[in-house]
């Protein structure tokens, strides 16, 4: 054997060593990872057992329970649904008057469970970011949360009616950077010392930009520094106290870089970040806040979350933040299904139907999506009649085969002859509660039907489909003040306009509600376009 050749032997022999003795070493860590985030889910699930819209105890469960894979019951995601779509009702939507990272934190849980933080109980959870100095307003965690959140489920900004500037990806990362102390660091009021905790967290938002120039560099600085800042046992402190939480955002924040938890540069006296943190777990799965602390339950939401984030790295699964990977957590489309058994989508049968005289209708979209359906139907193949009025009995026909209700035959009114076309959809109606009659014995199949009356039965087909159409008198009042002749629908009416205005039902851009014209057919489509919508039917 040449000399060469001994040499290359060599060097495989010791790659082949090398490879034996790490290999073993990862599966351990891996191992330990496992327990370790098995023993947090198990105490988290114990300890909070009713998650809702809070800082602790709230959604850092739900986010790490999430991503965590561990098994768990699935009433814990649909009755933390059910508490955010409570508060999102009693709080019109805005979660915090000022405090806006409250919508970054349920954005974030709510993605973690698959669920649509556009549109929980009819409201838009990422409105508020997009006003940008009102996100800003408590300082660097407003535009770091805001990224991460958006940034979670690769949402699009919305577009605020109200703000005096609408807030823009680049506009928060701009923010984040003139908030970088000159040594490399972040803290919360903005001056010095920088603190690991706030530096780990801008970190977690600005990797997704890193390929601009500004942010790199910032990046590295703030690296360089964490490096420094380090302690001899792994760990951080901020101020004077080694703490869980400084090393958890720390530790995440490598994650979101991509930079292995053993990167030398944060390896001190051979301990590692994950070595630090696996010693800050109590036995019963809890973390403490500093040594000899004991546990306290916004720790251990931390802890937890952070081991979940390394035993993702290893694993090689996307970021604790990353969730495109999410699945659908949720019962049904919400909280636990609530729809009644016999409701079914209606089948597609003519799949590009539509007629002339709507090619320019702003409600084109809902009567074609009908139509493909057999749910509305033309005069004639040429004419739809958008702008005219629809009668109780059409009324009637198309919310049974908009709701797949099943047909009934017993027909309660005397002014509807058995066989008659309507007969069953009118009974059907009747018996499902979407519709009354005129009087106890005769139901007037035609008469037209004014827009408070289609509200009230579109509120009640909405019931059937498992959807809140219950208000406070605050929700009505808020709902209905836009308008200037609200006062003048029907006392009976009002809640029901007012849920149909809240979910985005009825359009809410006019000036007045109309509560006593005949509603045309139009409006009946875009209605039960947007119910099917909400209801999961289309």
């Amino acid at each position: 054997m040449t000399k060469r050749n001994r040499r290359v032997m060599g060097l495989l022999l010791a790659l082949l060593l090398a490879v034996q003795l790490t290999a073993p070493a990862a599966a351990a860590n891996i191992g330990k990872l496992d327990a370790a985030v098995n023993a947090g889910a198990a105490y988290l699930l114990n300890t909070v057992t009713a998650p809702a819209i809070r800082a602790v105890g709230g959604e850092w469960t739900v986010i790490g329970l999430a991503r965590s894979g561990c098994e768990v019951p699935q009433r814990y995601w649909d009755d933390y649904y059910a508490a955010v779509e409570r508060e999102v009702r009693a709080s019109d939507g805005l979660l915090h008057a000022r405090k806006y990272t409250e919508h970054s934190r349920v954005i974030l849980a709510l993605t973690a469970i698959g669920a649509d933080p556009t549109n929980v109980a009819g409201y838009d959870l990422l409105l508020p970011l997009g006003d940008f100095d009102q996100t800003v307003w408590q300082g660097v965690n407003g535009p770091i949360w805001a990224l991460i959140a958006l940034d979670s489920g690769g949402y699009e900004i919305p577009v605020h009616p109200t703000a005096a500037t609408q807030a823009t990806r680049q506009l928060y990362v701009k923010e984040i950077l003139d908030c970088q102390l000159p040594d490399g660091g972040w803290s919360l009021g903005g001056t010095a010392p920088s603190d690991p905790d706030v530096t780990g967290m801008a970190l977690q938002a600005l990797a997704n930009y890193r390929t601009q120039s500004a942010v790199r560099a910032a990046v590295d600085k703030a690296l360089a520094l964490l490096s420094r800042q380090q302690n001899a046992d792994g760990g951080y402190s901020s101020g004077s106290a080694a703490n869980t939480e400084s090393a958890v955002q720390v530790l995440v924040a490598l994650c979101a870089l991509g930079i292995s938890t053993e990167d030398s540069r944060f390896v001190k006296n051979g301990r590692s970040l994950t070595d630090y943190l696996l010693q800050c777990q109590n036995a019963d799965g809890s973390f403490f806040h500093t040594a000899g602390s004991g546990q306290t339950l916004m720790t251990s939401e931390q802890g937890f979350y952070g081991l979940v984030a390394a035993l993702r790295q290893q694993n090689r699964q996307t970021f604790l933040y990353e969730m495109s990977d999410a699945k659908p957590l949720l019962s049904g489309s919400g909280a636990a299904d609530a729809r009644h058994p016999d409701l079914h989508p209606a089948a597609v049968t003519s799949p590009g139907v539509t007629f002339p005289d709507i090619a320019n209708h702003p409600d084109r979209t809902a009567i074609e999506a009908l139509a493909a359906r057999g749910i509305v139907g033309g005069f004639t193949s040429e004419r739809f009649g958008p702008n005219d009025t629809m009668t109780r009995a059409q009324f009637a026909a198309v919310m049974v085969r908009g709701l797949g209700l099943p047909q009934q035959t017993a027909q309660p009114f005397t002014d509807v002859a058995a066989d008659s076309w309507c007969a069953a959809y009118v009974g059907s109606a009747h018996a499902y509660g979407i519709v009354n009659g005129k009087t106890a014995a005769t139901f007037d199949p035609s008469g037209t039907i004014t827009r408070q009356q289609a509200a009230a039965m579109v509120a009640r087909a909405a019931a059937l489909c498992g959807l809140t159409t219950s208000l406070t008198d605050q929700q009505i009042r808020n709902a209905l003040a836009p308008f200037a002749d609200q006062q003048s629908i029907g006392t009976w009416a009002r809640e029901s306009m007012a849920f149909c205005y809240r979910e985005g039902i009825l359009d809410d851009s006019g000036l007045y509600v109309e509560p006593h014209r005949p509603i045309l057919r139009c409006e009946i489509a875009q209605m039960l376009y947007q119910l099917l919508e909400r209801a999961d039917l289309l």
